[in-house]
């Protein structure tokens, strides 16, 4: 890679930020199409986030990626937020527009469902209730995208209840909270369960969960994706159920900003995969 006057910068925004495949993701696509552009990462404090953000276009950035714990945030921020991502409550993707105007994005709710249909192609979104595990960004997206897709009961279970009934109410019915202290109980009867937190991610602490409660046909997808496969995706597929990882999100939601800012359509192919996942694996 080559970088020069005329080079395209991009960078992925979080605290921290070191564990981000995102520049690697973007690196593959790049020299695949002979972008001349990079993705660089941006560390930044929850409290330097204003600061970060507003000093984009100032650099010549032509957008950020925007991960934990900055999502939510940053929507009140942005100067204009596109109508999804003010539906969800939450922006991962920016692109500034000339003159230097800072536009939010939602990507993750694309992401997610496209991610989701990949790993588990017989998923219906009209099986049965699903169990949505966190009340970040993420969580907010992967409830506003399984309302739209039709599910017609989303339990959205936090450590955190307040946060958890917040998030039931900004998007409204079909989306309830659940107190944590009965996740188990609300995976009875459940078709889907999704772990939007960062619980059983490396370095971090278990997601403690019985998966008994879980029909047999059920679905588990952890957004996790360092390690790829969590103890979570393990005990399911040790039950038998259908796992799904946390990497396909991550490839999907990426390419809707790839294209704003690099000017690109990429596609997700078993190649990119295969590229990103030596990155997982150290």
């Amino acid at each position: 890679m080559r970088i020069g006057g005329k080079t395209k910068v991009a960078g992925v925004m979080g605290w921290p930020v070191g564990h981000s495949l995102s520049p690697r993701l973007h690196g593959f696509w790049l020299e695949q199409h002979g972008v001349d552009g990079v993705l660089v990462p941006l560390p930044v404090r929850p409290e330097h986030l204003a600061e970060a953000l507003r000093a984009l276009p100032k650099l010549g950035f032509v957008g950020a990626s925007v991960t934990v714990p900055h999502k939510e945030t940053a929507l009140e921020l942005v100067d204009e937020a596109e109508p999804l991502a003010r539906r969800v409550g939450a922006v991962n993707a920016i692109v500034v527009r000339e003159g230097g105007r800072i536009v939010g994005r939602n990507t993750d709710v694309p992401g997610f469902l496209n991610a989701l249909r990949d790993g588990a192609p017989e998923w219906r979104a009209d099986a049965g209730a699903a169990v949505v595990l966190g009340a970040g960004g993420a969580a907010r997206a992967i409830a506003a995208a399984l309302s739209m897709a039709g599910t017609a009961e989303i339990r959205v279970v936090n450590r955190t209840a307040a946060r958890a009934a917040a998030l039931a109410k900004a998007l409204g019915p079909p989306v309830r909270a659940v107190r944590w202290e009965k996740r188990a109980e609300a995976l009875a009867d459940a078709a889907l369960l999704v772990n939007a937190t960062t619980l059983g991610m490396t370095g971090g602490p278990a997601l403690e969960l019985d998966l008994t409660p879980l029909p047999a046909q059920a679905v588990v997808m952890d957004i996790v994706y360092t390690p790829l496969e969590t103890s979570l995706l393990a005990r399911a597929r040790a039950r038998g159920l259908v796992a799904v990882d946390g990497l396909g999100m991550l490839l999907h939601q990426a390419r809707p900003a790839f294209a704003a800012w690099f000017g690109v359509e990429p596609e997700v192919t078993a190649e990119l995969r295969a590229h990103v996942l030596q990155g997982v694996r150290g």
